[in-house]
């Protein structure tokens, strides 16, 4: 890092604080003013918000990560666009009539007061352990590698680096709320996507153009059945990534992603109406073609600069290979200029910061209106924000004290981050999927497969953990081949399958919901006036943009296959 990288990163600062300052000009008397932003978003600000929240160190690490280890299997899960539309142009209407605040007040209106309790605390479980945890880890890695500094003061720099992020993003987030995420992801999104496409450039360049990138990643076989890392469609015999699981496990979990989980859905439910919400994910949906090309490539550039160079990525000590995770900030370190240099640090602290404010600022509402404000309804909108901001430091703390755990994960952060979330989305997905479509779908039915999919998702991690600690000292067994043998993907799938087998069981044998508690939240039971609104909220345009992303998606799909 030279004087003019330094400089950039301190223009970079200082703009990040002006935006603070406005935002607190702003009256953010009420919850709604904090969580939601007075729900006054504009699409800009919507779509370019569920982007940066999106985009964080499980990219800028994980995703350059895999694309070094294994090529394209990964993109399904990124060329997800198409998913996005589905939130703004099948969820948006329903969200909006139901002026909820959060995803589990959604279900307590849909099924009852024990399944927002549940997904509650599913939601705040899976934040904590994973998403913050997870991002901050992968922060202090990134700082790390991009600043070649080992240790300051005596201190290991990963820990200077990772906490340091946590405090900085906590503290605009704190005093800010949902309008410091908004506003200060649009100074980000553009940050990040000029940073991330420079790279791409430069590693395109110094490795010789795309035609070298192809014939590089296509010479050798990463499977016994002849795929290489070119091939986004893997054949089905694939131990990691079989094409029919991807499919359908990467669609399970982005439906959970996309359109139930609170850490994204917050985003829309800022929008000033429905026309707004929708605009907002239809913009985001053409920001999530993205990543494939600003973060998956040039980690699979990375693996071809040290497929030729041979030393271009850190070697780890005790396998002996290369470090994969490294190679974003490998390609920063060494491919680029000084002042480039600080602009896509800047870039990648941006990336951090805004999916670390929107974990914690989503963390803190779900505490405070789901589990809160139930059991004190009585309380003062200032007091729900102060409760807020405290529960956003409790969040900080606990993702802080699990990062030495989360220092043990496995090579290829992404990966692992798809795997947990597999057995985490399945009965969640059921659960909305089925309360929105059907009208049949009970209080209990909703209930049980939220409270099923959670029971099966814990078993398979429990026993993920215990026969990988034994090793090859378990004996074969139905609950092993079950639970631990079958590949992620197929479990996913299955899983989700369990899931709405036992939600419609449950339905079918207790007591169908009233038409009254129903009314505007299934399809089929919107008012004729709700029915012109949602007409009324879109246009030709609408439908153009919408044509174009999923005409992208499928060349995306030919190109790769």
């Amino acid at each position: 890092m030279q004087a003019l990288d330094w400089t950039v990163i301190g223009l970079f600062a200082v703009v990040l604080v002006a935006i603070i300052v406005w935002v607190l000009k702003k009256k953010q008397d009420s919850s709604g003013d904090y969580f939601l932003a007075g729900r006054d978003a504009t699409w800009i600000a919507i779509g370019a918000s569920i982007f940066a929240s999106n985009i964080g160190s499980e990219h800028l690490v994980g995703l350059a990560g895999t694309g070094a280890e294994s090529g394209m299997a990964m993109a399904h899960w990124e060329i997800q666009g198409w998913i996005i539309l589905i939130l703004g142009w099948v969820f948006v209407p329903f969200y909006s009539r139901s002026m909820v605040y959060t995803m589990p007040e959604f279900l307590e209106r849909r099924y009852n007061s024990r399944s927002r309790t549940i997904l509650s605390f599913i939601s705040l479980i899976s934040y904590v352990l994973t998403k913050v945890a997870v991002t901050v880890y992968a922060g202090g890695l990134v700082f790390q590698q991009v600043f070649g500094i080992e240790t300051l003061w005596g201190v290991d720099f990963f820990w200077i680096a990772a906490i340091g992020l946590v405090i900085l993003t906590a503290i605009y987030t704190v005093i800010g709320g949902m309008k410091s995420v908004l506003y200060t992801s649009v100074l980000q999104a553009p940050l990040l996507l000029l940073g991330s496409a420079v790279i791409l450039v430069m590693g395109l360049r110094e490795l010789g153009g795309w035609e070298e990138l192809m014939r590089v990643c296509g010479l050798d076989s990463i499977n016994d059945h002849g795929d290489t890392r070119l091939n986004l469609m893997r054949s089905n015999n694939d131990p990691s990534v079989p094409w029919l699981g991807a499919i359908v496990g990467s669609a399970i979990i982005g439906f959970w992603y996309w359109c139930t989980d609170q850490y994204i859905v917050q985003r829309v439910l800022s929008g000033k109406n429905e026309r707004q919400a929708r605009r907002g994910a239809i913009f985001g949906a053409y920001l999530k073609l993205l990543p494939v090309f600003l973060f998956l490539i040039p980690g699979m550039i990375a693996f071809a600069l040290h497929h030729k160079l041979g030393n271009f990525l850190p070697i780890d000590g005790e396998t002996g290979r290369a470090i994969s995770d490294a190679a974003f900030p490998v390609l920063v370190a060494k491919l680029l200029p000084a002042g480039l240099k600080g602009l896509v640090v800047c870039g990648i602290l941006a990336a951090l910061m805004s999916s670390l404010a929107s974990l914690f600022n989503s963390s803190a509402m779900l505490f405070t209106i789901d589990f809160y404000k139930r059991f004190r309804p009585k309380t003062p909108e200032k007091r729900l924000v102060r409760i807020g901001q405290i529960a956003t430091i409790g969040v900080v703390i606990l993702g802080i004290l699990w990062i030495p755990i989360m220092r043990s994960v496995g090579d290829v952060l992404y990966a692992y981050l798809q795997e947990v979330q597999s057995v985490l989305a399945p009965g969640i997905a059921a659960a909305f999927l089925l309360g929105v479509c059907w009208k049949r779908a009970s209080a209990l039915g909703g209930m049980w497969g939220l409270l099923s999919g959670m029971i099966i998702g814990l078993t398979r991690l429990g026993a993920k953990v215990y026969y990988e600690a034994i090793n090859t000292f378990a004996g074969e067994s139905l609950f092993k081949h079950v639970f631990y043998d079958v590949n992620w993907l197929f479990f996913c799938g299955w899983m989700f399958l369990a899931c709405v087998i036992v939600v419609v069981v449950v339905s079918y044998a207790t007591a169908a919901p009233s038409p009254a508690k129903i009314q505007g939240l299934v399809f089929g039971t919107a008012t004729p006036k709700q029915r012109a609104a949602t007409r009324a909220s879109w246009n030709g345009w609408d439908v153009f943009h919408t044509a174009v992303i999923l005409g992208i998606t499928t060349l995306f799909y030919i190109y790769f296959w």
